[in-house]
């Protein structure tokens, strides 16, 4: 993990709100692996609804209020990268990950269940309470992160993980 730069490119959301709401940043650290954790170099992040939803306080159950406002009806912890439809490789592990994920191709569940190695008591959705994947580095717990193998690009496969199901449930 020597090699990997400090800071890193993406897209902050500042608050809730439109547009003007997202703030394209240079200076973002690269976020460290927790011990049950990967970091994932992002090669695709799709937006899908969650995004937009998250954005705009769609969830909040106080329409017109953002304390809410979460997938899960907790409040957003700003800044926050948004992103929950990821595609990339494990460039990176916890102590208690397998060095042999490394270099594997993965998408990331987005529902996710355990973050800093703790089982949450109510899931999170990846990008709305915790940071997501519309950044060039991401981190999440190792059993969200899916290996894959697939003749697919990388962008294809980034319109899984949310905007697919979504689309096939519907």
């Amino acid at each position: 993990m020597t090699d990997l730069p400090v800071t890193m490119r993406g897209v902050c959301l500042t608050g809730h709100g439109d547009m003007d709401k997202l703030d394209i940043r240079q200076d973002i650290p690269v976020p460290v692996p927790g011990p049950h954790d990967v970091l994932i170099r992002v090669a695709a992040a799709g937006v899908n609804n969650t995004d937009i939803n998250t954005r705009m306080a769609w969830y909040s159950k106080n329409k017109g209020a953002s304390e809410d406002a979460s997938w899960s009806g907790q409040p957003i912890n700003f800044p926050l990268i948004q992103g929950a439809d990821v595609c990339g490789h494990i460039i990176a592990v916890g102590r208690e990950v397998s060095s042999d994920r490394i270099g594997a191709r993965v998408l990331i569940e987005p529902c996710i269940r355990e973050s800093n190695g703790k089982i949450l008591d109510q899931p999170w959705y990846f990008g709305s309470e915790c940071d997501g994947g519309f950044a060039e580095y991401t981190v999440v717990a190792a059993r969200h992160a899916y290996k894959i193998e697939s003749e697919l690009s990388d962008i294809d496969l980034a319109s899984f993980p949310c905007s697919y199901s979504t689309a096939e449930i519907c």
